[in-house]
């Protein structure tokens, strides 16, 4: 087996009483790790009866034995012969138990909608990957959340969802800087708003890249390692979360590139949701309304409120603010959607064993299930 199948699983069995994450030491051709020594000298304390030592280079039917017959309690440390060592890291805390300890992938998660989402689950005690395009904001993001003093971690990793290679590099750098993947929340997208007689084919294919392929990209590496991890710990349940839209709920008007995407983002998740629950992966949307204080609306050069009024998509909006009394009058709440509603219907599919392929909305009753 590939370290990085190993990983999960060590990560799984190490996980006795709640969720840990792990240390990995990759052996390359100028350091091993194939000693407890070795293990010591980057600073773990560990005696001789907390490590384990197991040949990586068997088949995987007899590695999972012997990891499973290995990792007994009291046991921190798994030395693999041939990839390096894993060692359990301590975690204390979180105020959710639902999260705590929980390695959730959220992409998108520099700025904006899906920082947020980030920050609050981070908050409330799991482990953050940042995922997104822009290596700056995100590593300051990253940043923002470790200097917190808690006991979880944040790391950033660069990804461009339309790519499935570098969605596929995100996920292992997942597992080898953190252990495993519990939750994606697929969040990153993009929005051109035009109607036939603007929307170029090239602006239509990006966003389908980014929209609905990448939403496919992340299930399909993320699932690989979630089943791994279902081998080992039947009664664990994990989650691929897309965040879609009210748009993909009704059609949108000189927004049919984006409506698209999110309506074929539903079929993605109930078409997944049935070929993953055997694997204990519940998939789910999040259809949240307008984020009006985003930049995703609120940009003053590229925001939707700019769109909308240069592409003539509300009738006699003669500027931004004009956009914007527009669609707050459209919801019944009187409000714009905000991050802590959509982390809410986060957490309550998290906590779901039972639920999946479900189109949630989060709109303040503009957009209900029919």
């Amino acid at each position: 087996m590939d370290f990085i199948d190993i990983i999960p699983i060590v990560r799984m069995l190490f996980s006795t009483k709640s969720l840990v994450s792990v240390t990995n030491l990759v052996s390359t051709e100028t350091k091993s790790f194939e000693t407890i020594d070795a293990i010591k000298a980057e600073g773990f304390e560990l005696s001789d009866r907390e490590c384990i030592y197991l040949d990586g280079t068997v088949a995987k039917k007899q590695l999972l034995l012997n990891l499973k017959e290995s990792i007994k309690g009291g046991v921190k440390a798994a030395i693999i012969k041939g990839h390096g060592a894993i060692v359990s890291n301590e975690f204390t805390g979180g105020s959710n138990a639902e999260v705590a300890g929980r390695i959730i992938i959220v992409t998108g998660g520099a700025q904006g909608f899906g920082g947020g989402v980030a920050e609050e689950l981070f908050d409330k005690g799991a482990h953050v990957v940042i995922a997104d395009l822009n290596e700056e904001v995100g590593q300051q993001m990253a940043d923002k959340l470790n200097s917190k003093g808690l006991t979880n971690r944040a790391v950033f990793v660069k990804v461009n969802v339309g790519d499935s290679e570098s969605v596929k590099t995100l996920v292992e750098q997942t597992v080898l800087q953190l252990g495993g993947v519990d939750a994606i929340i697929s969040n990153a997208g993009i929005l051109r708003a035009g109607g036939l007689d603007e929307m170029d084919p090239d602006t239509f294919d990006l966003m389908t890249k980014v929209n609905y392929a990448g939403y496919f990209y992340c299930a399909k590496h993320a699932s690989r390692i979630m089943k791994l991890q279902s081998e080992v710990c039947s009664d664990h349940f994990m989650d691929i979360i897309q965040i879609n839209s009210k748009s993909g709920l009704k059609g949108s008007n000189r927004n049919f590139a984006y409506a698209g995407g999110k309506f074929g983002g539903i079929g993605l998740t109930q078409s997944f949701a049935l070929e993953l629950m055997p694997n204990n992966i519940k998939v789910n949307s999040i259809c949240p309304g307008n984020f009006f204080d985003g930049p995703l609306w609120s940009d003053p050069e590229k925001g939707l409120f700019v769109q909308y009024l240069n592409a003539g998509k509300v009738p006699g909006a003669k500027t931004v603010s004009d956009v914007q009394a527009f669609y707050e009058k459209q919801v019944p709440a009187g409000r714009g959607c905000r991050v802590n509603d959509v982390t809410k219907a986060i957490l309550y599919v998290i906590d779901q064993d039972y639920e999946t392929g479900q189109a949630i909305p989060v709109t303040g009753g503009q957009e209900m299930l029919k």
